[in-house]
């Protein structure tokens, strides 16, 4: 989940989502946190940076109803995603991946977490960490993912994911992380002096993020599509070299160890675009504070940061002209926050000039973020609540991931004691 996997992670309520193929509940833990505040609960999206959550576009797609297959069993269908805790979340990992969690709930077994081991492949504030892992968790409470359907942990506090990957390593070509674009974008620019082994290693840390819960599907975007691809070409690999009748002579079930996951691909708002190059996904890393709304930012800053973005010239406003990629970025950025259909858009804002515009969209996120914002810091400042919230998570969350390590173990050869 790694990167923003990790992201990143979208809206569910005009259209269906595509599949691509190619806590305990909180008990005691129940409060006024726990309720879904329906202001902020309606859809869901995911976007993001590297490392902020798991995206990806395959090949190959289907139409699919947004509620999971079931067997007669009536087993959910299981969905893992998570963003890392680098820099402030924006808008765009908000509409790209947490606020499509939120319908995800509703059907599928979820498990949402916070990637602070991805947090470290880069340089990072050691002094931050902490914080901003708590700041991340509180957010996702607050957009309203719902602890009575789904888990939300910290990666760290579960290790099997470190022990995975490194089961995982052994298996993994060098090749295949060779080939990787991010690592070779990023270790351009830092230089090979500055770039630590993590940063060509993580895409197996990822996969073991998605494997370790026999996950059958993950929120991706575009940014993430190698990352995925590598996770479902590993895990065939894996079952290949121990699963299927090698497993059953070691004392296992034989058959496969991980099952392959496919991507869960939202309809709309899968890359929201930065305020200042409708070219450029909104990413935390970008030098200028200016390109991004961030999901905590005040009322002020949000208008001003849209009364400076980048426009255009040309006369109206509409969807899918090539040539006004900050228009089409803006009037989606409405579409989803609104709620209204994209034709609904299209018809209501063709005939408006900018200005007007840029004040219809201000109104609609500030509405849309104030309750989050409420939450947020009614959350944040009860930090006991929260880490409840984290320990139940990741008690459940290492319940499924040390069954799989524990098979993986056995099929790979390992003295258990």
């Amino acid at each position: 989940m790694g990167r923003a996997v990790l992201s990143q992670f979208l809206m569910l309520s005009n259209s269906t989502p595509r599949l691509s193929s190619s806590l305990r509940s909180c008990g005691g833990l129940r409060s006024k946190y726990l309720k879904r505040p329906g202001s902020v609960c309606h859809n869901r999206a995911t976007n993001g940076d590297h490392g902020a959550g798991f995206r990806c576009c395959c090949s190959v797609s289907l139409s699919q109803p947004a509620t999971p297959e079931t067997s007669s069993s009536s087993v959910k269908k299981r969905i893992v995603s998570g963003v890392q805790p680098t820099g402030a979340i924006h808008l765009g990992n908000y509409l790209g991946a947490i606020k499509h969690w939120i319908a995800l709930q509703n059907s599928y077994d979820t498990l949402f977490f916070i990637v602070d081991l991805h947090a470290i492949t880069l340089p990072y504030d050691t002094q931050q960490l902490s914080k901003a892992t708590r700041n991340t968790a509180a957010i996702y409470l607050a957009c309203g993912v719902d602890t009575t359907k789904a888990s939300v942990f910290v990666q760290s506090h579960v290790r099997a994911h470190v022990e995975l990957m490194w089961l995982l390593s052994s298996a993994t070509p060098i090749g295949w992380l060779n080939r990787m674009i991010q690592f070779k974008e990023k270790s351009r620019k830092a230089g090979d002096e500055n770039v630590g082994v993590a940063l060509l290693t993580y895409p197996v840390l990822m996969a073991s993020d998605i494997l370790l819960y026999q996950s059958d599907f993950v929120p991706v975007g575009e940014d993430q599509k190698q990352h995925l691809e590598l996770t479902r070409e590993l895990a065939e690999r894996v079952n290949y070299l121990y699963g299927g009748r090698k497993w059953k002579k070691l004392g296992g079930r034989g058959g496969a160890i991980f099952k392959v996951p496919e991507p869960l691909i939202p309809p709309a708002g899968a890359r929201v675009m930065s305020l200042s190059d409708g070219l450029s996904k909104m990413s935390k890393s970008a030098p200028s504070d200016q390109s991004r709304i961030n999901l905590l930012d005040p009322k002020d800053v949000i208008a001003n940061k849209i009364k400076r973005c980048k426009t255009d010239s040309f006369p109206g406003l509409e969807f899918d002209n090539p040539e006004r990629p900050e228009c089409n970025n803006l009037l989606s950025i409405y579409q989803i926050i609104s709620s209204k259909t994209k034709e609904e858009v299209a018809q209501e804002c063709q005939d408006m000039k900018w200005g007007s515009f840029k004040t219809l969209l201000t109104d609609a996120l500030v509405d849309h973020l104030h309750p989050i914002q409420v939450r947020y810091e009614d959350i944040i400042s009860d930090p006991a609540y929260l880490d409840g919230v984290l320990a139940e998570g990741a008690e459940k969350a290492a319940a499924i991931a040390d069954a799989t390590l524990n098979n993986v173990y056995q099929a790979m050869g390992f003295l258990r004691r």
